[in-house]
């Protein structure tokens, strides 16, 4: 039952990728943008889950409609007003569409979309006033984790599970709500560790494999047996203690079990919660590619395939009745007899 996923840093501050590509439209005539402009949200690239899934998208586009494509890596400690000097040297380049990933750009992306209104600008976890040029790309993060919180209660051996959240921010509370509500489908009494690595995102909750590794140290001596992130690049480091501890992790955003730099932790994977970051940029692009750009709330769901559980790992599938379990819920989801909390 895995979603369709899609299986990268300019000017400004931050280092930058060009891969250059035609300033000229296409044969139709559909298309005279320079390519696309990318810009990372904190832990940037490598962050094999958020970051990650919107690089594969923005390579899937590049590659598919032979069209450039810049992406930008952000700097620790930038200001807004360094964001918004990014995407305006994109826009003013000629890249089209300019995506900011992550909801740290709104402010950006509102400032800039206005300057800049023949350009289609995209926003990832965040919905923006109504703007004819924005495109406000959001998930239903909360189903995904409760798939999430199903998979785990069905999995444990000690009726005790975890939750580790980069920063305490709404949009992390959505995969926590999805989560616990998910689990306590199970079994109402299971034990949920619950943990935010930070207050703000300036002090690392996304970007601090130490302090992922440091709360999953903490939840496993506490008894967790399954623990869930979502903490961008911190996670890894939860994902390299549970496998360190032969506990089992799951993961976040990306297929986690089939990500190179996680090989060695992967048996200790269970699965992802899948949110198809990649999917929605590549749409974008095509969509004003083809001429027609998307606008207004873009919203993924399971119904959508814009967020799932990725049941890559052969030791999950062969637990059929945690399959099945999973799979269950997410029809329920789709038919609408399941609400899943967003708090």
């Amino acid at each position: 039952m895995t979603a369709a996923v899609v299986a990268l840093a300019a000017a400004g501050c931050g280092t930058s990728k060009d891969s250059g590509g035609s300033t000229s439209s296409d044969s139709s005539g559909k298309y005279t943008g320079k390519g696309i402009g990318l810009a990372y949200d904190i832990g940037g690239k490598g962050d094999q889950s958020f970051n990650d899934a919107a690089y594969a998208g923005f390579q899937k586009a590049e590659t598919e409609f032979k069209i450039g494509g810049r992406d930008i890596e952000p700097q620790d400690g930038e200001s807004n007003a360094d964001k918004v000097q990014r995407l305006e040297q994109l826009a003013k380049a000629g890249y089209n569409p300019v995506i900011g990933v992550g909801f740290v750009y709104a402010p950006a992306v509102k400032e800039v979309a206005a300057k800049y209104p023949k350009v289609t600008f995209g926003i990832i976890d965040d919905e923006q006033d109504k703007a004819s040029n924005v495109a406000d790309m959001v998930f239903h993060e909360e189903q995904a984790s409760y798939l999430a919180g199903v998979a785990a209660a069905k999995t444990t051996k000690k009726d005790h599970i975890g939750f580790i959240g980069g920063v305490n921010i709404p949009l992390i509370h959505k995969f926590e709500a999805g989560f616990v509500q998910g689990a306590k489908s199970v079994n109402p009494k299971i034990q949920i560790e619950k943990q935010y690595l930070t207050e703000t995102a300036q002090e690392g909750g996304f970007s601090s494999p130490d302090k992922g590794k440091d709360a999953a140290a903490g939840q496993i001596e506490a008894g967790a047996d399954v623990l869930y992130h979502a903490a961008g690049l911190s996670g890894q480091g939860v994902i390299s203690e549970a496998a360190g501890k032969k506990v089992w992790a799951i993961g976040v955003d990306s297929d986690q079990y089939s990500q190179s730099a996680l090989a060695k932790y992967k048996d200790y994977i269970l699965g992802s919660a899948l949110k198809n970051v990649g999917g929605a940029v590549y749409d974008l692009v095509k969509s004003v590619y083809e001429g027609k750009p998307k606008t207004g709330v873009v919203r993924g769901g399971l119904a959508n395939d814009g967020v799932g559980f990725a049941d890559t790992n052969p030791k999950y599938k062969a637990m059929t009745d945690v399959v099945a379990a999973v799979d269950k819920a997410k029809q329920d989801i789709i038919d609408g007899k399941i609400t899943v909390n967003t708090k």
